[in-house]
């Protein structure tokens, strides 16, 4: 029986615990903050974005994990493993998986897999891999179930204030000023490893967040093993959706988990979002 281990980089948005329970190890990707380059989740957090783009009316930027940090990664996490899988964000919003691709061709016992996705999408795809893992699956039997699991994954969320994205050059000044005048929200839905905007939101963040959950989670089939509430909003925001989402499905496991850098520099405060996968 091959022992795997699944890996990921740090857009997954796993909490410590997830990663914990299912023997997940992460790969920082950079966070520029100013003249400082950082690591993801290690030397800077969602909470940091925010007290640097208030102080200083600046974003910080993020970029991808580069190519000799996967080769160290994969050479530490491959001791007392047969296999190694390696999940990365979207290939189409960052070149983190490609620098995974070259790295692993120096580790024959490494394979690459594109989640078409980023945040908790991702880590959704990690989980489910780590859950093969654990049922004595090789690495090439995860890979090919992988790739039934990562199109069902159902990966949104709604922007509640689009400062961010204006400042990101993502809206413009005309479209920011109105959404920001009319109190609309975006939701953006991530679809074969790009995102769209599928609907706008108008009223309080409260009612947004109810609407929301409804759309998402009617007359539809879930795998309802365990959903994401992923975010950068209050406590009381996210015990309101958590609330909600049992209102329409019975979820084992509903998981709360803090929105890292990528999402915090490109979507700013107020975002949240809920994942699943697709029956």
């Amino acid at each position: 029986m091959s022992k795997v281990k699944i890996c990921a980089d740090s857009v997954c948005d796993l909490s410590e615990e997830l990663k914990s329970r299912y023997d997940i190890s992460v790969v920082p990707l950079y966070v520029s903050r100013g003249d400082l380059t950082l690591k993801d989740g290690v030397e800077i957090n969602q909470k940091d974005v925010f007290a640097h783009y208030r102080s200083t009316g600046k974003l910080c930027a993020t970029s991808a994990v580069n190519v000799s940090d996967f080769t160290e990664f994969y050479a530490e996490q491959l001791k007392g493993y047969d296999e190694l899988i390696m999940i990365t964000i979207s290939s189409d919003f960052s070149s983190t998986y490609q620098n995974a691709v070259i790295a692993a061709e120096e580790f024959p016992k490494v394979k690459v897999v594109d989640s078409r996705n980023l945040s908790t999408g991702e880590g959704l795809v990690a989980v489910s891999a780590a859950r093969l893992a654990a049922k004595g699956l090789s690495a090439d039997e995860i890979v090919e179930q992988l790739g039934e699991i990562i199109p069902k994954v159902d990966a949104s969320f709604f922007v509640a204030n689009v400062e961010y994205l204006h400042k990101g050059g993502r809206c413009s000044s005309i479209a920011a000023l109105g959404a920001n005048l009319l109190k609309l929200k975006p939701c953006i839905q991530v679809t074969d490893g790009k995102m769209h905007v599928v609907k706008k939101y108008r009223g309080s963040i409260e009612k947004t967040i109810n609407d929301y959950v409804k759309d998402r989670l009617t007359d539809i089939e879930a795998d309802e093993e365990l959903i994401f509430i992923t975010h950068t909003t209050s406590d009381a925001n996210v015990s309101l959706a958590a609330e909600e989402i049992k209102k329409y499905k019975d979820f084992k496991e509903i998981a709360p988990t803090d929105a890292g850098c990528t999402v915090a520099c490109h979507c700013g405060e107020d975002t949240l979002g809920i994942l699943f996968i697709r029956k």
